[in-house]
């Protein structure tokens, strides 16, 4: 039976008055809405949208006659993507790659779904295994505490011969300016010196003067001056007998061994100075950048420390 013409359901919701009422209700439909009618649809800003354009996230629309951009159902579509995601914690960066190549109004089209959460899965897991590799360095790290735990695992082993105690904050500072220009293998083999040190505090000493000989060597001392080839043949003694107490001590030998071990790793795995310095970067191109606060006089103190080191024929 057919219900009385006041009584005719428009929705499942209530009966309304009439079918006339009922229609002057629907909202005429409109092909594209401006940023404003968009945003408060989707949940979000005119602002969020407009940053979405700059990210590559959602294409920019041409602007209409009245100077307004207008979105049409597809962008709308994309939008409640992007929000999704967004809800979900996904970087927009990470939303933006996902859809690359996915145009707008293929959404709808179940294969471009799947694709897109397939790119965003593959990217999500790429970063969470990034992350645990991270997250493992940091632990290691903290594990070995202080500066120790910024240095290269095969540096932070070396160390582990001295004792207790007896590495200086310079030490550990020194080594990680030497891995960022000579690589791990560099440090690995200056650590040496500082194990020799620190296991003879005569050594130790004679370290401590020398270097504060050569801080002596400001500005005020001439080059020719001749506290500098005193300082450098300081030096030169110094080195000569700290050479000795690690040749007798049998480290070189374990550091041939360290040193053939790194030669067979994976060339991908090593890093070498011009991987420290960046990429066609040599050794001595990252000293150079290097701010060296060093006096005219120590520079020469050093060279001729070198001179006595490695005589040339000449001499």
């Amino acid at each position: 039976m057919l219900l009385p013409q006041r009584h005719v359901v428009c929705s499942g919701a209530r009966p309304v008055p009439s079918r006339e009422a009922c229609r002057a209700r629907v909202p005429r439909p409109t092909p594209h809405v401006p940023i404003g009618d968009a945003a408060a649809f989707v949940g979000t800003t005119p602002r969020a949208i407009r940053h979405y354009h700059q990210l590559g996230l959602l294409p920019e629309q041409e602007r209409g006659s009245d100077g307004r951009r207008r979105y049409g159902p597809a962008d709308i579509t994309r939008l409640l993507w992007i929000r999704r995601m967004a809800e979900a914690g996904v970087a927009l960066e990470d939303v933006r790659d996902a859809f690359d190549g996915a145009a707008p109004s293929t959404l709808d089209d179940d294969g471009t779904v799947a694709d897109v959460l397939g790119r965003l899965e593959d990217r999500l897991a790429e970063q969470e295994a990034e992350l645990r590799r991270k997250r493992a360095a940091v632990r290691r790290m903290r594990a070995r505490g202080s500066r120790l735990g910024l240095l290269h695992d095969i540096v932070a082993h070396r160390l582990e011969d001295a004792p207790d105690g007896s590495l200086r904050s310079d030490d550990l500072d020194t080594l990680l300016v030497t891995e960022r220009i000579l690589g791990p293998l560099g440090a690995f083999a200056q650590a040496g010196r500082f194990v020799a040190l620190a296991r003879d505090p005569a050594l130790r000493a004679a370290s401590d003067r020398v270097d504060a000989a050569e801080e002596a060597l400001d500005d005020s001392v001439a080059v020719d001056d001749p506290r500098v080839a005193q300082v450098a043949a300081e030096r030169h003694a110094f080195e000569s007998a700290l050479m000795r107490a690690v040749e007798e001590s049998g480290q070189l030998q374990e550091d041939e061994a360290v040193f053939d071990a790194w030669d067979r790793q994976d060339p991908g795995d090593v890093d070498t100075p011009t991987a420290a310095g960046g990429r066609g970067t040599g050794a001595a191109a990252v000293i150079a950048r290097m701010p060296w606060d060093l006096s005219p006089a120590r520079l020469r103190a050093a060279e001729l420390a070198l001179q006595l080191a490695f005589p040339s024929d000449d001499a």
